[in-house]
């Protein structure tokens, strides 16, 4: 019987959120120069480049954080289902987001994405704290990126409305 090394499970759950990130990379690099280029943004805006490094440290954070959680709780299992559930409905609607707003230009829907990513990722930090106080902090950088993310989208969309 083949057992699995010790490290693996921090790797993988520490990698998994980059997932999204591989996926919607193709799609962001495609609209940046096409579109994304020809949209008013804020003076506040970061630069393109500030992009990938951000979310690259989050990703990663958020995600041995994750593992902190399902450590500490022994696995899956019956504990593990509410901190870890809230957990991968906010990567899904994380990983929502690129197709939303990049590939579908969708940029109000992306909006709504985004309020709903912040109101899991908020669930998600509340659950984890009384589990492992680490894995919360973890999640704290992820918060207040989001929350400039979400002033950007919502920035992005008043100014650009009549954009497609």
């Amino acid at each position: 019987m083949e057992v699995v090394p010790a490290w693996a499970p921090a790797v993988g759950f520490t990698l998994l959120p980059h997932a999204g990130g591989f996926l919607g990379r193709n799609i962001t690099k495609r609209e940046i120069p096409a579109w994304y280029k020809t949209l008013q943004k804020p003076s506040w805006c970061p630069p393109n480049w500030v992009f990938a490094p951000v979310w690259g440290t989050l990703y990663t954070s958020m995600g041995y954080g994750s593992y902190l959680v399902w450590k500490e709780l022994g696995g899956f299992n019956e504990k593990s289902v509410v901190p870890l559930g809230l957990y991968a409905g906010n990567l899904a609607l994380n990983w929502a987001w690129t197709p939303i707003f990049f590939g579908a230009h969708k940029m109000g829907w992306g909006l709504v994405t985004l309020l709903l990513t912040t109101g899991t990722a908020t669930a998600t930090t509340a659950s984890w704290y009384n589990i492992n106080k680490t894995a919360a902090y973890l999640m704290v950088p992820y918060l207040a990126w989001l929350s400039l993310a979400s002033a950007l989208n919502y920035r992005i969309w008043k100014d650009n409305r009549d954009k497609k």
